[in-house]
């Protein structure tokens, strides 16, 4: 008979990616030798292989192993807070950095008012990780950029429409997003008619940048980032501390940094900000709706 502790971490272990990423997650103290050995005893047990170390990778064995575990692990807290009697609420929520600072805290104020023992688990991420952490039922509600169709039993609300825009720094001759297409097709960004001003944004894989290489591939035009960064907020710092022009969307109630300007991309269609959620919305999804409703209405009529 297997483990069921082995079993619980090799959940962290595929979760996280690894064994050293397992142990910083773990609910509670275990060293990373620990881990190791009860693995390897769970591997011996079944006679199999369930990753490979480095690079990590599960094996086919260990991606079965890991659907079959998964739901359980994943919700185990809070079935446990229904058989206590739904003494707490929790819910498990991701978001960009920025809505998770500037927005959701005034949101789930007027949440705890209806659920007063309202338990929080908030991730920073950008779609698509959003959408995935979804689908495997890691997280219950995401704040997120959506576009095109949504995974089955994924559903969503648009919020906000949210203008993209270039960030530059208060010297900057750039006054419009022509200008800087202009300069870009004829090879003078940076001014001096040698390699443009380096771009900063987010993966290649987040919509706003996906979108913006569909533009400059309409007019024939490259510009491939030289900083890649996972958050909005790092887009705003290397721009304020002059590594370049970054690309980002304007989102209301967010202040940049002192010197950094946005100019809007009147050449792009705007992006969707919206809730996503799985299956029928609970009550606790209900009532974080409402209260993320009021606060768009809020900031919707406020322009650049």
């Amino acid at each position: 008979m297997l483990n069921i502790h082995h079993l619980e971490l090799f959940y962290y272990v595929a979760r996280f990616g690894g064994i050293m990423e397992a142990v910083r997650n773990i609910p509670y103290g275990i060293q990373q030798p620990a881990v190791s050995g009860q693995i390897l005893q769970l591997e011996s047990d079944l006679g199999l292989k369930l990753f490979n170390r480095r690079p990590f990778e599960l094996t086919p064995a260990g991606r079965e192993l890991f659907e079959f575990i998964r739901p359980f692990f994943a919700n185990v807290e809070i079935v446990g807070e229904k058989l206590r009697g739904g003494i707490t609420q929790t819910i498990r929520m991701a978001a960009p950095a920025a809505v998770l600072r500037d927005h959701l805290p005034e949101v789930l104020q007027l949440v705890r008012k209806q659920f007063p023992k309202l338990k929080l688990i908030l991730r920073d991420a950008h779609q698509p990780t959003v959408e995935a952490w979804l689908e495997r039922q890691e997280i219950d509600f995401a704040v997120t950029v959506v576009e095109g169709r949504l995974a089955s039993g994924l559903n969503s609300e648009t919020l906000l429409d949210l203008p993209a825009v270039f960030l530059v720094t208060e010297k900057s001759r750039f006054s419009t997003s022509a200008e800087v297409l202009d300069a870009l097709a004829s090879g003078t960004v940076d001014g001096e008619g040698t390699t443009p001003e380096p771009l900063i944004c987010l993966p290649p894989n987040e919509p706003l940048p996906r979108q913006f290489r569909e533009l400059l591939a309409n007019r024939g035009l490259e510009w491939p980032p030289s900083i890649e960064v996972n958050s909005l907020e790092l887009i705003d710092i290397y721009v304020a501390n002059g590594f370049g022009i970054g690309l980002t969307f304007f989102l209301p109630g967010t202040k940049n940094s002192p010197g950094v300007r946005c100019i809007p991309i009147t050449e792009m269609p705007h992006l969707s900000i919206g809730a996503v959620w799985r299956g029928q919305p609970t009550a606790l999804i209900e009532s974080l709706l409402a209260a993320l409703r009021a606060r768009a209405r809020l900031f919707s009529a406020r322009k650049l």
